[in-house]
């Protein structure tokens, strides 16, 4: 009798999670990042404006020792750029990565990355819009191991949308 109560009480409790799961207006909790980012660069804060329009709560940090908070984070020198942030869950996003990659990145399982990069600073990649310019560019997924690999091409402006 009490396996019988305890199972309907918990079909009644999770009742109402299954039938917004199901109609696909269950929306999990907004993206928070902390962005690190030197005081005087401006791609940073537009950037960070880009994020923001797309659903991710941001944290602004200032610091000149940007190095030591990529180093702290396991960037390597080569996939490094001006900014990085960290999500609430640890992964790192570093530099110019488009919103809608961070947000599909935290939707999946990637147990094995620190997290995505886009090398350099690629003109007309968020926060990089220099007039109607852009140049294609690759996001990274970096990976536990030091190793990366392509996450996402974008091969137009509006790729990153």
């Amino acid at each position: 009798m009490m396996q019988k109560l305890v199972k309907l009480t918990l079909m009644i409790l999770l009742f109402p999670l299954s039938v917004l799961a199901e109609s696909n207006q269950y929306q999990p909790g907004t993206p928070e990042l902390l962005v690190y980012k030197h005081p005087a660069c401006g791609c940073c804060k537009k950037w960070v404006k880009h994020i923001e329009n797309e659903g991710i709560d941001v944290t602004s940090k200032e610091t000149k020792k940007i190095s030591a908070i990529k180093d702290k984070y396991g960037i390597k020198q080569n996939f490094r750029s001006c900014h990085t942030a960290v999500s609430s869950d640890g992964y790192t996003f570093e530099g110019h990565v488009p919103a809608k990659l961070i947000h599909q990145f935290l939707s999946e399982s990637n147990s094995n990355a620190i997290g995505l990069s886009v090398p350099a600073m690629p003109v007309g990649s968020p926060g990089m819009e220099v007039g109607d310019k852009f140049m294609p560019y690759q996001v990274l997924l970096l990976l536990k191991d030091g190793s990366s690999k392509v996450y996402a091409e974008i091969n137009t402006y509006e790729d990153q949308f």
